[in-house]
């Protein structure tokens, strides 16, 4: 058993253990079911399943950040989106690039489709393609 001072009491008979949180007005948890003994501890269960809960909130935030470009896309600007999607995809996100085509802009869709292909290659070291549309221009890129 542990205390709800995380000080380890040793084996202790079960009944001994609830009169022991009790007495200190704690819950007495079965944090691990082990072949000889169960390990025990004093914890307020309150606040156990609230710290859990808080967790599990953190870990479910969104994962899937998306950059739009342009086909005429800048240099500096084109440099900038991937040292962010490197960061991204070191930090464990996935990116998804879209490049947007208006207007007259249909017409130069091969180049729209390399400037997709140049994307992939760059970050083919952080990162591994888990989908590439050239029709829809969308790729999708994960943590390698």
């Amino acid at each position: 058993m542990i205390d709800h001072e995380n000080n380890n009491r040793g084996l202790i008979d079960t009944h001994e253990a609830l009169q022991l949180a009790q007495s200190m007005e704690l819950d007495l948890v079965v944090v691990s079911e082990g072949k000889d003994a169960p390990v025990a501890k004093i914890v307020n269960y309150g606040k156990l399943q609230y710290q859990k809960k808080k967790r599990q909130g953190h870990s479910a935030r969104p994962t899937v950040k998306e950059v739009r470009l342009r086909p005429n896309v800048g240099v500096a600007d084109y440099n900038l989106r991937i040292e962010q999607a490197v960061g991204w995809l070191s930090k464990g996100d996935s990116v998804k690039f879209v490049i947007r085509l208006r207007g007259r802009e249909h017409q130069y869709r091969e180049q729209a489709g390399e400037l997709l292909e140049r994307i992939v290659t760059a970050l083919g070291q952080v990162g591994k393609v888990q989908s590439l549309d050239k029709r829809s221009l969308v790729a999708q890129i994960i943590p390698a």
